[in-house]
């Protein structure tokens, strides 16, 4: 349990010391986003757990009782887009609530071993995940080329920071270690606000009822929503004639998705919902990388002490210029000089 030394400003944050110095925070503040943060990604992957049970929650036959987004199911029939979803839910979801553990500082500085084990399986389990969004990137979310591209920026940045993050903890260079896995799980966490911003997005222009939002729909994936009744299909959309005669499989038709020329069923509220989620895709990942770039910038203290560390581990350890093994500022800008710490024993404590 962390002691703290100074006394507390009040009552109330006596009262709150008691729930978060047993966990490792000696700091409230720190603790608030922690459970903001932390708490978010623990919730939304517990809540999702049950989609694991694909074809009787997530995808069943009745499309109606589905939890994906309407129309998406069509595409996860195919055997790369059902591989595609069951690698990243089986994979992510268990690697969002071990990656919780990770940021427990009781867990890091009392239980180092399993802190190591636990990050290794993350590691694993995320990028498996990864593996898995870029096989249904095409169809997810409506599949829209600017949700793709959002996606796949966030993609490059989770994995990207996730690689750099476990290079710099193998040159024990400690903060920036700390400082590119808190990048990789606050923007991996923007799907989280994304869904956010998206359904608020689609609930607004539905009581708006703009006109001019028109997204191109399949009609297979029509079809599939309406559940293969093709006299419905056609009386709303007269064009899928076509794509049921089998002169044009692959026929399109607009569905105005917030306006009132709409059928005012799944394939309006599918058409909505992609539309939505595209711009949302693109606020969310701005959002997430402010707020990673911000907590680092307000907490240059703790990247001091974590750098003193890192000098005193690498001394030990005997490797070439102790304070810069990894990949730091000196080495690859114009910082200035690491200037080697008087003493640089420090035990760690808390956050």
């Amino acid at each position: 349990m962390v002691k703290v030394d100074r006394p507390p400003a009040n009552g109330f944050v006596a009262v709150v010391r008691r729930i978060y110095n047993p966990i490792g925070f000696c700091k409230g503040y720190n603790f608030v986003l922690w459970v903001i943060s932390a708490g978010a990604l623990l919730g939304f992957s517990l809540a999702r757990l049950m989609y694991l049970d694909f074809d009787n929650i997530f995808c069943p036959e009745d499309q109606s009782r589905a939890n994906a987004l309407p129309g998406e199911c069509f595409y996860y029939q195919s055997t790369r887009g059902r591989v595609g979803i069951l690698l990243h839910l089986g994979a992510i979801l268990p690697a969002c609530i071990l990656a919780v553990l990770q940021f427990v500082p009781v867990i890091r500085h009392k239980l180092i071993l399993f802190h190591r084990i636990n990050g290794y399986v993350v590691i694993l389990a995320s990028f498996i995940g990864m593996a898995g969004v870029l096989m249904i990137a095409e169809h997810s979310f409506g599949g829209r080329l600017d949700t793709q591209i959002a996606i796949g920026l966030a993609t490059i940045i989770f994995v990207g920071s996730i690689s750099i993050a476990y290079w710099n903890i193998k040159r024990l260079q400690i903060e920036q270690h700390r400082a590119w896995m808190i990048r990789a799980w606050v923007v991996g966490g923007f799907i989280i606000t994304m869904r956010v911003i998206g359904i608020i997005t689609d609930k607004v222009l539905l009581a708006l009822g703009p006109e001019g939002y028109y997204e191109a729909r399949p009609c297979a994936v029509i079809d599939f929503m309406f559940s293969g009744n093709q006299s419905l299909v056609e009386s709303v959309h007269p064009d899928c004639e076509a794509f049921y005669s089998g002169a044009d499989t692959g026929r399109h038709v607009l569905v105005d998705a917030f306006g009132s020329h709409g059928s005012g069923g799944v394939d309006q509220a599918s058409a909505g919902l992609n539309l939505s989620f595209g711009a949302a895709a693109w606020l969310a990942v701005a959002i997430h990388v402010f707020a990673a770039e911000l907590y680092l910038h307000l907490t240059p203290a703790e990247a001091a002490r974590l750098r003193r560390v890192s000098y005193q581990r690498q001394l030990e350890a005997g490797m070439r210029r102790p304070g810069n093994a990894g990949l730091t500022a000196e080495r690859l800008g114009d910082a200035e000089p690491f200037s080697v710490p008087g003493s640089s024993q420090e035990k760690i404590v808390c956050d």
